[in-house]
């Protein structure tokens, strides 16, 4: 029988990631009464980072093997410049490794450079692993294609090392490319939807879609100030805000949440939390700050939204918790559709918030009357080649959906971007839907 000493170290770092998994199911199954609640979120953020950090060890090992390992038989293994290389190298992974832990030690009201420099590095972490696993696939490939003659000549050396190179320089550009496109103003897009049975008076109504601001390490004061601008620019009726709006504690970046205090939307500002909040441990603060600003959270409820035309003419305005306070076992918190819904007939047009698209498929197949869902969360995949499992694990991926006959489902590609400001095959936005009646 083999010993853990024997193991692989990467199989030791699935290991661990293994055993930080298990604690995690363990302190929110056992000790959740035995802590207080501020230890209780420190202990779950510390853990989520830890489970992070150990699965990503696997794919650094790989990174350092294939980027440094593979040449230092080489004639340029003894040289100066290579060992400024291997420096790099290990500066570059340890940024990565650092990247998560800003969350609890390094967010204030405008980002930090360490915080910056951390997530970009991130980003380009997960590129490169995306393109020496492919480009190694593809080497593979033509070995076994190629025959066992292929495998010992001295042409299989120089693609063995062409590969990491050729993978840093592809990583290098699209880093490049997505932090320029992250850093313009997200593009406002005006969608048109028809909303069954929404009152005549109410007819090119404007509401402003925000979604995945995540302030936090990256996200901070300057950008969250942009965004305001932009939308009294539009001059909707109302704003709504469908959750991951932070990613830190209310307490320490009230500073920089101050700019929504500008939001002046005649019939009112909503929100909903997406999954990083219940990530923070920190909703009710979160929700007590937002009502400072006259921004209210639909905890499970909803509003009726009246024509400033008409006070006979109305429509259901509802929001729900995320999915994820359920996993987390986030106590008064968790998706009830049925009391959010509570007197919202299919007399009247229905809109939902839910942050997530799973959640919008869930409500769907319960109440089939709701007219309209609004959603964030897919980021749009935010950066290649994170794409592809955004949109497969997502009933719905970014834009306009029309679900039977009468229900539309919007999904936000959200209007700033997770920690690593990188956007490759997406682009942040700003929603202007305009609803008709029909």
């Amino acid at each position: 029988m083999i010993s853990f000493k024997q193991l692989p170290i990467e199989a030791k770092a699935a290991v661990a990631a293994g055993v930080v998994f298990f604690s995690m199911m363990l302190s929110r199954s056992y000790l959740a009464e035995k802590l207080d609640f501020r230890t209780q979120r420190w202990l779950l953020r510390l853990q989520m980072i830890l489970f992070a950090n150990t699965l990503m060890l696997m794919g650094s090992l790989h990174v350092w093997r294939s980027t440094v390992t593979t040449f230092n038989r080489s004639s340029a293994a003894s040289s100066f410049c290579f060992m400024l290389w291997k420096i790099a190298v290990f500066m570059f992974l340890a940024l990565v490794h650092s990247s998560f832990f800003t969350l609890i030690f390094l967010v204030a009201e405008e980002p930090y450079f360490f915080s910056l420099a951390a997530y970009t590095c991130l980003g380009a972490y997960i590129i490169l692993i995306f393109f020496l696993f492919t480009l190694g696939s593809v080497e593979q490939a033509y070995k076994f294609l190629a025959g066992r003659s292929a495998r010992a000549g001295t042409g299989n050396k120089n693609i063995t090392a062409l590969k990491p190179v050729l993978a840093v320089v592809l990583t290098v550009v699209l880093t490049v490319v997505g932090l320029l496109n992250a850093s313009q103003p997200p593009t406002v897009n005006s969608v048109e939807i028809p909303v069954h049975k929404l009152p005549t008076t109410m007819n090119n109504l404007k509401m402003v879609l925000l979604s995945d601001i995540h302030l936090g390490p990256t996200v901070g004061k300057t950008k969250l100030a942009m965004i305001v601008r932009m939308v009294k620019a539009l001059k909707p009726d109302i704003t709504v805000i469908v959750g991951d709006l932070t990613d830190a504690e209310a307490k320490i970046i009230r500073p920089a949440v101050e700019p929504l205090g500008e939001l002046d939307s005649p019939l009112g500002t909503y929100f909903v939390t997406g999954n990083h909040e219940y990530y923070t441990s920190d909703v009710s603060n979160w929700f007590k700050l937002l009502k400072s600003f006259n921004i209210q959270p639909l905890h499970n409820e909803n509003v009726k939204i009246v024509s400033p035309k008409s006070t006979s003419d109305w429509f259901c305005l509802a929001g729900v918790d995320d999915i994820e306070a359920d996993a987390l076992r986030y106590s008064g918190h968790g998706m009830d559709l049925k009391k959010a819904l509570r007197d919202c007939s299919s007399e009247h047009a229905i809109v939902l918030l839910a942050h997530q698209p799973i959640a919008a498929k869930r409500a769907l197949q319960e109440r089939p009357d709701i007219n309209l869902i609004l959603s964030g969360h897919t980021h749009g995949g935010q950066i290649f080649p994170l794409n592809a499992g955004a949109y497969l694990l997502n009933p719905f991926f970014v834009g306009l959906y029309k679900v039977g006959q009468n229900t539309f489902v919007y999904v936000s590609p959200g209007t700033m971007y997770y920690g690593i400001p990188m956007r490759l095959g997406s682009r942040a936005e700003i929603t202007e839907i305009i609803l008709r009646s029909p």
